[in-house]
């Protein structure tokens, strides 16, 4: 189901500037705010969804940071999206 590359999750430079490569998604996580740039195809997946389950709960539809924020620390985030790069 699509395209995989090499590098399935980005994390973005706070101070440069990035476009966003087509079929991804940015997120904001942790308490720092972290961006991070994520294949849309996450969005469909369980372990997924629950956080954005948790978001909605948390933030409603108004995010802090006009993005997707996730509610979840880095480390959290970055093991439920590594287990996703195997998919």
């Amino acid at each position: 189901m699509g395209f995989r590359f090499p590098s399935m999750i980005r994390r973005a430079s706070s101070s440069k500037a990035m476009t966003m490569p087509k079929g991804y998604v940015a997120v904001y996580v942790g308490e720092k705010l972290k961006r991070f740039v994520i294949p849309i195809s996450y969005l469909n997946q369980p372990l997924f969804q629950d956080l954005l389950c948790k978001a909605e709960e948390e933030f409603g539809y108004d995010h802090p940071m006009g993005g997707l924020t996730i509610p979840c620390t880095e480390d959290v985030f970055q093991n439920i999206t590594c287990g996703l790069n195997g998919l």
